[in-house]
């Protein structure tokens, strides 16, 4: 998993990343949010979500202390960082922001 990781966040492409845990209820609410937004981008991102019970390597090496934690990324650099539950409205409007400083 941690060379497919790194070649991954590490791609041209805009990567958001979701570490989330089956049992919080937020992250149960995240996932709908992250539906909204990968509707609306498409595949202009790659987006993943990652069980911290599941992986638990990839959530110590991002320091994951509550879930949801959702990071994007670009160049293997974490553009913008959150660890409570985003609303789909906020991800988008920092997409665009990102988009308009041409991050993305």
């Amino acid at each position: 998993m941690s060379q497919l990781w790194d070649m991954e966040i590490t791609s041209e492409k805009t990567t958001l990343v979701n570490f989330y845990a089956t049992w919080c209820r937020p992250s149960q609410f995240m996932k709908l949010n992250l539906e909204v937004v990968a509707n609306k981008y498409g595949t202009q991102i790659d987006f993943y979500r990652i069980d911290v019970d599941q992986q638990p390597d990839l959530a110590e090496q991002f320091q994951i202390r509550s879930v949801p934690t959702t990071f994007i990324f670009k160049h293997n650099e974490v553009k913008w960082k959150q660890a409570r539950l985003v609303p789909a409205g906020e991800i988008i409007k920092v997409m665009e922001w990102i988009k308009k400083m041409k991050l993305i």
